[in-house]
């Protein structure tokens, strides 16, 4: 069996845990298949690269159409990118796509190949309405990609069962069509350290509570620097952010904290070697979203055993178990926030357990060797092998 991957994001173009996601599944399927991952070329990477099983091509958009759009510049991007990735021929039996930015192109990829089509529905464009304020009318755009991307799949795979409930409700999907199967967690490199290092880098002080992610309304991070304000002056609160999805958003964030004197910003993409003794280190991870379909990044902190305060939102609860392996509150409520990570910092030996409880959790439910087999098992249902 082969199969190809199509997805924006893949090292060393990485934003956000759709990209994380295929590297992990990517490195654990070549266990089982040819599998080929067919992506974007930025400077510094390989137009082609072969690790065993394992092959990768990289493609340019077209960055005439992105320079000078402004806000359309994504969406030209990842138009200009499904067309680009379907200019060598392709021999798989499946073509797998990752996100509305490679819809297009799975189908380009169905239509002149006559391969299965597999899409893993990470989010959904209908639920992100707040899109509209970085890509404007492209938002129409990107929600139609979507859409004819979904309906041309043989199958599809979703990270939740929060997430296929919405497929269906969208997109009027047939439930016997999808899939449910985890994201994972590589829990050989996500597993507790005492490395201090990187606290003494960042000028950090214990306690700390630990945000990591975008800077983007669905993350919550506004009602994140509300709770701050409510914390007492001991805690601090460490963020580690992204891209900004929306400049008068950063300014926003940016503001928020010149008011606040507990807080670190770390405001770049870190490595797994600082982010794992940085959350094995935090009293508390917050995930704060008011829209998560999954969120990997609790099972990074679960995996350090490090204890969760998240929302009561998507797929979270699926991950999350209130009282043992976290707290859930709910979303929008930056004082529920506050009260749930003073506790924690309060009542150590009950944090101690419900972080122990939560690696348990990960072994048992979110390897990445788990995910591929499950994933590898549903392609070979597809084509009837």
């Amino acid at each position: 069996m082969k199969v190809t991957l199509l997805t924006l994001e893949y090292p060393p173009y990485v934003y956000g845990g759709v990209g994380r996601h295929v590297e992990n599944l990517s490195k654990h399927l070549a266990k089982y298949l040819e599998l080929e991952i067919r992506t974007l070329n930025v400077p510094g990477s390989d137009s082609f690269e072969a690790k065993g099983k394992l092959v990768i091509r990289r493609y340019k958009d077209w960055s005439s159409l992105t320079e000078e759009q402004g806000r359309f510049a994504p969406v030209f991007r990842g138009l200009s990118l499904s067309l680009a990735v379907n200019k060598d021929p392709i021999d798989s039996d499946i073509v797998h796509f990752h996100t509305w930015y490679m819809a297009l192109g799975g189908v380009y990829a169905k239509k002149l190949y006559g391969v299965k089509l597999v899409t893993t529905v990470h989010s959904l464009e209908p639920r992100r309405p707040w899109k509209r304020d970085s890509l404007g009318m492209g938002y129409n755009l990107s929600t139609w990609a979507e859409r004819i991307g979904l309906s041309e799949c043989d199958m599809v795979i979703a990270v939740s069962n929060y997430m296929k409930n919405d497929i269906v409700e969208l997109y009027n999907i047939p439930a016997n069509k999808i899939k449910v199967i985890h994201n994972g967690i590589d829990e050989k490199i996500w597993k507790p350290t005492e490395d201090r290092s990187v606290l003494r880098k960042y000028g950090i002080r214990m306690p700390y509570a630990l945000f990591v992610g975008r800077i983007s309304r669905q993350k919550g991070i506004l009602d994140l620097l509300k709770a701050a304000k409510l914390l007492p002056k001991y805690v601090n609160v460490v963020l580690v952010t992204g891209k900004p999805d929306d400049p008068r958003l950063l300014s926003e964030v940016k503001r928020r904290i010149a008011d606040l004197g507990n807080i670190i910003w770390i405001n770049k993409m870190m490595s797994e070697e600082e982010l794992v003794p940085l959350y094995t280190l935090a009293s508390v991870f917050v995930c704060p979203s008011i829209y998560e379909p999954f969120g990997i990044v609790n099972l990074e902190a679960m995996s350090t055993e490090t204890p969760v305060v998240a929302t009561k939102v998507g797929g979270i609860t699926e991950v999350v178990s209130h009282g043992r392996t976290g707290l859930l509150v709910e979303p929008g409520n930056p004082k529920e926030l506050a009260d749930a990570i003073s506790y924690l910092i309060s009542n150590p030996e009950e944090a101690k357990e419900i972080g122990r409880k939560g690696r348990e959790e990960v072994l048992r439910r979110f390897t990445w060797s788990r995910v591929a087999k499950l994933t590898y098992e549903a392609y070979k249902d597809l084509i009837g092998e």
